[in-house]
């Protein structure tokens, strides 16, 4: 099959990311300052495509939802073709430590293999679920960078209560939360750019050795693991699994919001600094741009993105119609002040923007165009939202917010 043009410059580039190296960034035409953002108009969220007004909950969750999900599925993030022979999927809990974290919870190794003719691929997934309070308890699933092959997942020697990269898991299990950790990079590369490995290759067709141009690209393919690590949930009796929030950060962030826009069995939504392609608004073009990401991770998006470079106003969509897309469940936006490149104006317009349909369906979501001061969470709401000082990195004011907003969504 004849590679896309870009092919061979993606292939030097992943080469390059994956020692370590980092592209050096031009900001000579990179946008910072908020006078500099082009005058933009928003596509309408409650009009569907043939022209009518959505004023119903029934209009938009049998009409206007599907359309937007399919535009963000063929032309950003790319669908999920049918496979050609049906993919097994099969769960084993490989090793089971009661004693994790000196007793606070039970870790589980749990394994998902995926086989048909094509191939086969699995994912470990992490699940610490607390000794103490009733089963089943809620949980948060996060997109991970860390590897759950690694000693990363262990409790850290001499920080009680967090895990070896820094996750405070011991504020989780004091609330009465499970914890499940689901890795980037089982089933595709963290920069793919030629897919003839992991998940990809059970779904192709006769003849075909690379997505077509609608099909799913990198953060589909992260959104699909998360989906099957919920299909596990569903049977541990454990973690109630209509009670768990997917959540996270950076390009983590990018795939919570797909992963929860698609499957409605996440009951609640967190986005950690995921600009780009995430929440922030592709029409201010601040910081990160299309053009940046399909130059730098060319794949994260399905080829059809390619179109849309430096011509967003012609993309049909904008990420306010994504995070609308997760309605009514809650969902929670988090910047940081000095995130420059996420553009943390445009992640809180866009779930300010999306809280047009939180209302229609009842809910609450923001009520003002302003973002809210430097620190001050927004958590009493179905749209929650804060920016704090720092850059991009979770610290643990953020996972005190995500905490309370879980808390009062969750557990009232």
């Amino acid at each position: 099959m004849k590679r896309p043009i870009l092919y061979l410059i993606a292939l030097l580039l992943g080469a390059g990311l994956a020692f370590g190296r980092e592209p050096k960034e031009d900001d000579s035409n990179v946008i910072y300052d908020e006078s500099k953002v082009p005058q933009y108009d928003l596509p309408p969220l409650l009009v569907s495509a043939e022209g009518q007004r959505v004023t119903t909950a029934e209009a938009w969750r049998s009409v206007r939802r599907p359309q937007i999900l399919s535009l963000f599925s063929n032309l950003i993030y790319g669908a999920v073709p049918d496979p050609e022979s049906p993919v097994k999927v099969e769960f084993e809990v490989r090793k089971t430590d009661p004693q994790f974290m000196e007793g606070k919870a039970t870790r589980k190794d749990v394994q998902i293999r995926f086989s048909n003719s094509k191939g086969k691929a699995e994912m470990l997934v992490l699940v610490f679920v607390p000794n103490r309070g009733t089963k089943p308890v809620p949980a948060f699933m996060m997109h991970s960078f860390n590897d759950t092959h690694s000693p990363d997942f262990e409790a850290h020697p001499q920080r009680p209560g967090r895990l070896r990269c820094g996750w405070p898991l011991g504020e989780f299990f004091d609330r009465g939360y499970a914890f499940v950790a689901v890795y980037q990079q089982d089933l595709v590369g963290h920069n793919e750019v030629e897919f003839l490995k992991g998940i990809h290759p059970l779904f192709y067709r006769k003849g075909q050795s690379f997505p077509k141009a609608s099909e799913w690209g990198v953060l589909s393919a992260i959104a699909w693991g998360a989906m099957r690590a919920m299909d596990y949930l569903e049977t541990d009796s454990d973690v109630d699994h209509t009670r768990v929030a997917i959540m996270g950060h950076s390009k983590m962030g990018k795939a919570a919001l797909w992963t929860a826009a698609q499957d409605e069995r996440f009951a609640l939504a967190i986005s950690a600094q995921s600009g780009c392609a995430g929440a922030a608004l592709w029409r201010r073009r601040s910081g990160e741009t299309l053009e940046k990401m399909v130059t730098r991770f060319p794949y994260w998006l399905c080829r059809n993105a390619w179109k849309f470079v430096n011509q967003e106003d012609d993309l049909p969509v904008d990420q306010h119609m994504l995070l609308a897309c997760i309605a009514p469940r809650p969902v929670y936006v988090h910047s940081g002040l000095q995130d420059t490149w996420a553009d943390g104006r445009g992640e809180y317009l866009s779930a300010y923007h999306a809280s047009e349909v939180y209302r229609l369906l009842g809910k609450k979501g923001l009520t003002s165009e302003s973002s809210p001061p430097v620190g001050e969470a927004i958590i009493e709401s179905d749209v929650g939202y804060h920016i704090r000082q720092g850059g991009h990195s979770l610290q643990m004011y953020d996972w005190e917010r995500f905490l309370d907003f879980a808390d009062y969504h969750l557990k009232n």
